[in-house]
């Protein structure tokens, strides 16, 4: 194990108190300019900061940050930063309802972005992008000025879903270094926080949280049973609370933690969270049909079903493929694989459907291959469109070429170059998810572990196939290189 925050440069800045202040300032900046120029610049979506930042640039280098750190676009959300500042003056005195500590608002809202991002053509809308940025900026304020902790984060925010499920596949975590200190820890401040000296037996609740020199972690993950990097924003809070010294951005196996079967702190054991299992399901199906919508084929298939069902609307057309992709498809794809394994007698003592939601962990690994075949597909063939665009923006906001003359003939790799490239992303998505499916069928089924994993494996290679031919399939109805 190799601890990062032992490196000498990387770990000196990563243990410094105003490190993600320090991250979180620059893109506080840049989101400030995204805003005002979707909203006051050009509404031409190749010529926006707004529309080329946000669907070109932005997801492509948070899938790579993903798969070569960790979550560090969490780390340096700027969004958190607004929220603290806010409750300098407003302190939340509410707790997030019971009812409501699961994941399934965040579906319904992750589902509802994919949607809407399809029926609004939010990639060719500058202004529309602007107020789907300040939409995130006021549900963060405003969930997290009435409620305490980082409630906005662990159960509402659909790009975090989208982050902690990714970084199940990271190259590091965050963890303990020695077990044996946690034991004879007695503060615990890696979670409740640091309290000021003078302040450390004050018995009034206000007083102390008014007393946090160093908050601990406010997503209750409470590091010595902490597993993997789901619901771990990589906010490096406990490292600063920790009085020990104890904590470790460590390195490991990425995907390891799928198959981890035991309880882990502030989730729970996965077999027990359906809502989870739901989430990945949603994030691998998800992955297809954003990819699927930007091709030819997807029109085809838009008008057959408005044809088959009598939909003329649009929105009633689109609704309907997005009811067949993310729930009759996963249904019929894993209630399939669960019927193989009742038939080859694999499933245990457990229904068919709590084997089903085992295994829809495993598909993660080619979710985020499709996911990052899509997105660098963006970034690869516009990479270099930020520059005149923000020579354009600079001429809008400044009245001058400060920058000089908009270079528009700038973009990037040729469409053709780059499927080699989102070629490697699913096939190496699909050897992840071979790979975590026979892990997990070894732990449940250590006597057959194949026969075990066949069922499962057919709906991953029948996926990967899927992806592949989607991908394959030229842009339509999108500028190349920009926009999809």
């Amino acid at each position: 194990m190799s601890d990062l925050l032992r490196w000498p440069l990387v770990g000196r800045f990563a243990r410094h108190t105003r490190a993600r202040l320090i991250l979180q300032l620059p893109l506080l900046a840049i989101a400030v300019v995204l805003v005002a120029h979707g909203l006051f610049g050009p509404q031409i979506a190749p010529r926006n900061v707004a529309t080329v930042l946000t669907w070109v640039h932005y997801r492509g280098l948070l899938v790579i940050a993903l798969l070569a750190v960790g979550n560090l676009f969490c780390t340096a959300c700027p969004m958190i930063l607004v929220r603290d500042a806010a409750r300098r003056i407003v302190h939340p005195g509410w707790r997030w309802p019971r009812a409501l500590r699961t994941k399934w608002p965040a579906i319904v809202l992750f589902a509802a972005v994919l949607f809407a991002y399809e029926r609004f053509d939010l990639w060719s809308l500058p202004r529309a992008t602007a107020w789907l940025v300040l939409a995130y900026f006021a549900g963060a304020l405003v969930v997290d000025v009435l409620f305490a902790g980082a409630s906005f984060c662990k159960y509402v925010c659909p790009i975090g879903q989208f982050n902690f499920v990714s970084a199940t596949l990271s190259p590091t975590e965050l963890r303990v270094r020695r077990l044996d200190t946690c034991r004879t820890c007695r503060t615990v401040d890696c979670i409740k926080g640091r309290l000021a000296p003078e302040a450390a037996t004050a018995a009034v609740t206000a007083v102390r949280r008014r007393a946090v020199v160093q908050r601990g972690c406010e997503l209750n993950l409470f590091l010595p049973a902490k597993v993997g990097n789901l619901d771990c924003t990589l906010c490096l809070d406990c490292v600063h609370a920790c009085p020990h010294d104890n904590i470790a951005l460590a390195t490991r196996v990425p995907g390891e933690e799928l198959m981890e079967t035991g309880r882990r702190s502030g989730i729970g054991r996965l077999s027990h969270r359906p809502d989870l299992a739901v989430l990945c399901v949603l994030f691998v199906f998800g992955a297809m049909v954003n990819a699927f919508a930007m091709t030819g084929p997807a029109h085809v298939a838009e008008t057959w079903i408005a044809g088959a069902l009598g939909i003329r609307s649009e929105t009633g057309v689109l609704a309907a493929v997005f009811a067949i992709a993310l729930v009759v498809l996963p249904i019929a794809t894993l209630g399939g694989a669960a019927l193989l394994a009742r038939m080859a007698g694999t499933l245990g003592g457990d229904s068919a459907r709590t084997v089903a939601l085992r295994y829809a962990f495993a598909l993660v690994p080619l979710g985020l291959g499709v996911w990052t075949g899509h997105y660098l597909f963006h970034l690869l063939t516009g990479a270099l469109t930020i520059v005149p665009v923000t020579q354009s923006a600079a001429i809008d906001f400044a009245g001058r070429r400060l920058l000089g003359e908009p270079f528009w003939t700038l973009a990037g790799m040729r469409p053709g170059s780059v499927f080699v490239i989102q070629l490697g992303c699913v096939l190496t998505g699909m050897l992840g998810s071979l790979a975590v499916t026979l892990g997990m069928s070894a732990r449940a089924h250590p006597r057959r572990p194949v026969v075990a994993s066949l069922p499962w494996m057919m709906v991953i290679v029948l996926l990967a196939a899927a992806a592949t031919w989607v991908l394959s399939q030229p842009m339509e109805m999108r500028a190349v290189g920009l926009l999809g």
